[in-house]
């Protein structure tokens, strides 16, 4: 499948908009690739882009100021990617949004995204649905961070996502659920998959 009629699928997941609709904003996406371990947004700069990710697997983290990380999320086909709030906002980021395997993209300028939203509803009510869905998301996954154990938190994500395990290195798995990566494996050998 055509990376274009990828995006389209998951469009139409979302909220189905009307072919006119659909050529307007197929229009906006151009190819971008990118090597392993590339950050392609960093902190302090503003993101000027929203990514569809076609193939790899990507994070968004944070670094605070002793160089502590905090992996916050994982992106993978098919899915939006990017550090949206910089994006939406027009500010700069606080996160960096890193490739941790060679990458490749759609993605769409914040002008060019913003221009269409502005004359085509559906597409604005499209990615107001994509970005509540992600909100929804996010607070999910505070829930877990607050209340739930190191054990729970794995394996809600390995619920939502069973593949992660073969695809992301377990090192930044266990940044993502907050235990130290030398522990990793010992969870994994005792919880039930």
């Amino acid at each position: 499948m055509m990376p274009i009629d990828q995006l389209k699928q998951l469009i139409q997941a979302i909220h189905p908009i009307s072919p006119e609709d659909w050529t307007e904003f197929a229009g906006i996406w151009h190819p971008f690739s990118a090597r392993r371990k590339e950050v392609i947004t960093a902190t302090g700069e503003t993101e000027n882009f929203l990514y569809f990710v076609v193939e790899g697997v990507q994070r968004v983290y944070y670094l605070d100021e002793v160089n502590r990380e905090a992996t916050l999320v994982f992106s993978y086909a098919p899915s939006f990617a990017g550090v949206v709030d910089s994006l939406m906002l027009q500010q700069p980021s606080r996160y960096y949004f890193e490739t941790l395997t060679p990458s490749v993209f759609l993605r769409a300028s914040f002008h060019d995204l913003q221009a269409v939203m502005q004359t085509r509803p559906a597409v604005e009510t499209t990615i107001r649905l994509g970005i509540t869905q992600a909100l929804s998301g996010v607070l999910e996954r505070l829930v877990e961070l607050q209340c739930y154990s190191s054990a729970d938190k794995l394996k809600k994500l390995l619920a939502r996502s069973p593949h992660i395990l073969q695809t992301v290195p377990h090192k930044y798995l266990a940044n993502y659920i907050g235990i130290d990566p030398t522990n990793f494996s010992k969870l994994i050998n005792n919880i039930r998959i």
